[in-house]
């Protein structure tokens, strides 16, 4: 068993939007990365993926509409669905994949 103060792990990570994986859980992947203002371009998988704000808001982007996902929210990306971050997005994201 461990403990991680997942908002000071990210704030240790040399790069924002680079994530690392912190420990696995069910077979799922958590990891965490810091949101520095910039966007993040469009991507897809093929597995759903939790996106868990700790701290700050983000605003991501479905295919043309945006969703803010504030403090203490989830949101999760289906499978196959394109997404991107906003500008403005800041603070600790946590996510959940496989």
């Amino acid at each position: 068993m461990s403990q991680i103060h997942l908002p000071s792990a990210a704030q240790t990570l040399p790069h924002a939007w680079r994530s690392t994986v912190v420990g696995r859980a069910a077979g799922a992947n958590l990891k965490v990365l810091r949101m520095d203002a910039q966007a993040y371009p469009d991507e897809i998988h093929d597995f759903d993926e939790a996106l868990l704000v700790l701290d700050g808001q983000m605003n991501l982007d479905l295919q043309g509409r945006r969703v803010q996902v504030g403090a203490g929210e989830v949101y999760i990306v289906p499978a196959g669905v394109p997404h991107a971050v906003a500008e403005g997005s800041h603070g600790t994201l946590v996510i959940i994949d496989r």
